[in-house]
């Protein structure tokens, strides 16, 4: 891809990724081309359906989120990085609440993004979960895939992002009871 296909694809995304958080995944494509500086005509070159900009936009934050694991793990203790991992995922849930609607709309564009998502992340999250484990600072007996799981829940409930990282913290904390350590 030339220079400049790569900055109007990834002005695109970043855009769509603002857009989306404000006005949801059915704002204006004119809305989201004019905020990264393009025509519509290029937006639909690069995403000729909807779907392709909302899946673009989940899989760059999802991407981001996984890859926050292995430097949050090389720069804090390991419950620590748990800790923040979690929270940082619990961010992303918070914020891409009109991206889960739409992905659970039946669009067989979405059909295959819940379990990359969850080999994505949970995979980042049982890296967390051993290195905690191992230093003897949570439960050993924690699966990733249900960890995601009821920290998704627990954002669902909450009608803030501040209360669903109260709900969270709880969580973790909980996660180090009946630790070795």
């Amino acid at each position: 891809m030339r220079a400049d296909a790569r900055r109007n694809l990834d002005a695109l995304v970043d855009a769509a990724r603002q857009v989306f958080a404000d006005q949801g995944v059915d704002a204006p494509a004119k809305v989201i081309a004019d905020l990264a500086g393009v025509g519509v005509g290029t937006l639909y070159r690069h995403f000729p359906q909807r779907s392709d900009l909302v899946v673009a936009v989940f899989q760059q934050a999802v991407e981001e989120c996984a890859d926050a694991a292995a430097d949050l793990a090389d720069h804090h203790a390991p419950d620590d990085a748990l800790a923040l991992w979690l929270q940082r995922f619990t961010g992303f849930v918070a914020t891409k609440r009109g991206l889960a609607a739409a992905l659970q709309s039946g669009d067989p564009a979405f059909e295959g993004l819940h379990p990359w998502f969850i080999g994505r992340l949970g995979g980042a999250l049982t890296g967390l979960l051993d290195a905690a484990s191992a230093a003897g600072t949570i439960r050993n007996d924690i699966d990733a895939t249900q960890l995601l799981r009821a920290v998704a829940d627990l954002c669902h409930g909450a009608p803030t992002t501040e209360q669903s990282q109260q709900l969270v913290g709880l969580l973790v904390d909980g996660l180090r009871w009946r630790a070795s350590v």
